[in-house]
């Protein structure tokens, strides 16, 4: 695995669509570089600090928002002379969007007042009323031929379909909902998944017509969605609740498929594989070296220094540390915190706040536990290979983690004083993008072949 030199973030970083370039924020400035090079191509200059960038779906534009201004700026990277600039006014802007078609911009308005969507073809502009949250309960079909939005008056929950491409309103329904908290289309457009938030367990499955096609309700009385992803294929649907529990629907039947439960103590009979990190000190032999003692004593004192981390497989029965939540205190660290499907939808990745250090790893063709992955710190963030079967994660320390079905690895960053704080895949999965608090680089990692998972850690 190469590593870039290390360069400066100060803010989002975001690779393009079409996998081609590389946005990064630095202050005011946004730098868009090659993902090969990483040589500027563009540089634009904001009139305020950056605090979030989007690429648009064509990878022609991007936007900027300055939510300090507030105002929303949108540069063309073929087109460096051309400019937009959009300011809401006493309104206030909270959160911004691109649509489908890559020349509209949708922006939501402080608390919630109003939905704004600005054309940038004829500077034409459309309202929706009391969007229910700034940046979610918002979602586009796959097709990009509709936008799901979600309001609320008079105390109720609404789903308003808009088109695209009019962006008329082609339907208004309520929905059985308490407080409303996220929703998210099925990814052949059949079907809208909408779930309550964590004081009511509910999920709600709508046809785009408005008829309920199904309701489920694990429990009552305690805390209950935290998460809800459907599968890349669209047959499944992974619900993380509050109860360290994880559960998968069928699209066929709308009933449960699977359960699995995150327990502290690991016991047999079991088959999953667990890998738990271990320190491996780096042994530095000088006995063959004619140096002088001052010298010598130095040298041992840093090779006890240095040092670098292994995996190491270890059995059944295994106790995993576990953090008992605060009763007084409100969000509490438990339940499915991360919930991440693979790109074939052959596994899902969890962690249970309340076990932090802990990856899980369920295997959804034999619906058993595959791999657990214990860490040293607390699991930061997780993504799959956009096109292998592997999972990149990292916890805050100077090493990235892999796991694939043939096994688990860890690299270090040969950076002095870079500790990865978040990550991401490009599109094409040819590289990783690590971020540190005011750095990042880029990892080229080695290509997986089709017929087999085994990997290089070169």
């Amino acid at each position: 695995m190469e590593f870039t030199d290390a360069l400066k973030q100060t803010g989002p970083c975001s690779f393009s669509p079409n996998a081609g370039f590389l946005a990064v924020a630095v202050d005011y400035r946004l730098f868009v570089r090659d993902v090969v090079s990483l040589k500027v191509i563009q540089l634009f200059s904001c009139v305020d600090k950056i605090s979030y960038i989007e690429w648009a779906p064509d990878s022609e534009y991007i936007l900027c928002g300055l939510y300090k201004r507030p105002m929303i700026q949108a540069w063309s990277l073929f087109q460096p002379e051309w400019t937009c600039k959009i300011d809401e006014g006493p309104a206030g802007i909270a959160y911004a969007r691109w649509s489908p078609d890559s020349r509209h911009i949708l922006t939501t308005s402080d608390f919630q007042l109003r939905l704004t969507v600005w054309s940038l073809v004829n500077t034409a502009c459309v309202h929706v009323q009391w969007p229910k949250h700034a940046s979610k309960g918002i979602a586009f079909s796959k097709d990009g031929k509709f936008a799901a939005i979600c309001t609320r008056r008079d105390c109720k929950d609404y789903l308003n379909l808009l088109s695209c491409h009019t962006w008329e309103i082609m339907g208004v329904f309520a929905v059985d909902t308490f407080d409303l908290a996220d929703i998210e289309w099925s990814p052949d457009d059949s079907a809208l998944v909408i779930w309550d938030s964590p004081l009511e367990y509910k999920v709600l499955i709508y046809s785009p017509d408005g008829r309920c096609l199904f309701k489920y309700q694990a429990y009552d009385g305690g805390l209950g969605v935290k998460n809800v992803s459907w599968s890349p294929c669209g047959q499944f649907l992974a619900i993380g609740s509050y109860d360290q529990m994880l559960r998968v629907l069928h699209h066929l039947t709308w009933k449960i498929f699977a359960e699995f439960m995150h327990i502290s103590t690991v016991r047999a009979p079991c088959n999953v594989a667990l890998f738990k990190e271990v320190d491996e000190p780096l042994q530095i032999d000088v006995s063959g070296l004619s140096l002088r003692d001052d010298f010598m004593d130095g040298s041992e004192n840093a090779s006890e220094e240095q040092s670098t981390v292994r995996y190491e497989v270890v059995e059944v029965p295994i106790a995993l540390p576990f953090q008992k939540p605060s009763v007084d205190k409100p969000n509490p660290k438990q339940g499915v915190g991360l919930l991440l499907w693979s790109i074939d939808c052959k596994y899902i990745c969890t962690r249970s706040d309340a076990i932090p250090t802990a990856l899980w790893i369920w295997d959804m063709c034999r619906l058993e536990l595959a791999a657990i992955l214990v860490q040293k710190d607390p699991i930061r963030t997780a993504a799959w290979d956009t096109k292998y079967t592997r999972l990149a994660f990292c916890t805050g320390s100077s090493h990235l983690y892999m796991w694939t079905p043939s096994g688990a690895y860890c690299a270090s960053v040969p950076l002095p004083e870079f500790n990865i704080i978040d990550l991401k895949w490009n599109l094409d999965g040819s590289c990783l993008l690590l971020k540190d608090k005011e750095t990042f680089c880029c990892a080229a990692v080695p290509v997986l072949c089709e017929s087999s998972d085994d990997i290089s850690d070169d």
